[in-house]
């Protein structure tokens, strides 16, 4: 690996401890502008997040009903009720955004897919960047006022949904993650920074439960008066 990225990775708990574990799950409050851009404002009700920690797929309960949840991976999302039977469904859901702006209306499917693979990114960060197909390098620092934050540019594989091809993670001397840089091209590609705070350990894993993300400017500089996503995350537990 990357001398940045083990440390990195070393530093939010190691590959070993890592390998160790399969699924991680949070409850999850989220918000922000771009849900109510979307047409789906998001309410401030807790929900259960769960990832499987070495392939991409992702399921958050409730959604849309109390008796409600999603099931997301890259080639399809659905909203199933929990006795399993199927409400919505839709394959190649990547399709469905075709020609999108930031202004397009989203359905619950859209709403859910995003959901699925960008919780599943967040608390798989910084260890997904070792999975295969990755290819990642070390780009130049970012200056945080008084601190020097070091960056890592991945180039993702074209079987992990995220955000977009490239995306940007800058670490503090710590070797923690503090900021994440991306084009969100389910919304028309507008450039976002997320910037992470109050790490808290979990079953051997560090990572943060706050996040938020704004518009970058174009001088790299978030845009702080419009929180577009904000992720609060707790009863954090790994297996």
């Amino acid at each position: 690996m990357n001398e940045l990225l083990t440390q990195a990775v070393e530093a939010h708990g190691g590959i070993a401890r890592w390998q160790e574990l399969t699924e991680g799950r949070a409850t999850l409050v989220s918000g922000g502008d771009l849900f109510s851009v979307k047409g789906l404002p998001q309410d401030p009700a807790p929900r259960e997040m769960s990832v499987r920690l070495h392939e991409e797929h992702a399921s958050a309960t409730p959604f849309g009903a109390p008796d409600q949840r999603t099931d997301f991976t890259p080639g399809r999302v659905s909203i199933e009720r929990l006795d399993g039977c199927v409400v919505a469904e839709r394959e190649n859901p990547r399709t469905s955004f075709s020609g999108h702006t930031l202004q397009s209306p989203w359905d619950p499917l859209d709403r859910a897919y995003f959901n699925g693979y960008a919780l599943w990114t967040y608390l798989t960060t910084p260890f997904l960047l070792t999975m295969p197909g990755f290819t990642v390098t070390e780009i130049e620092p970012w200056r945080e006022e008084d601190e020097i934050w070091r960056g890592l540019r991945a180039t993702f594989p074209p079987e992990i949904a995220s955000h977009s091809t490239e995306q940007d993670f800058y670490f503090g001397s710590d070797h923690l993650l503090r900021r994440h840089d991306y084009y969100v091209d389910v919304a028309g590609g507008f450039a976002a920074t997320q910037y992470v705070h109050d790490f808290v350990e979990a079953d051997g894993i560090l990572l943060p439960t706050r996040r938020r993300a704004y518009r970058r400017g174009d001088d790299d500089r978030p845009l702080v008066h419009q929180v577009m996503v904000s992720i609060d995350l707790s009863d954090i537990r790994f297996r």
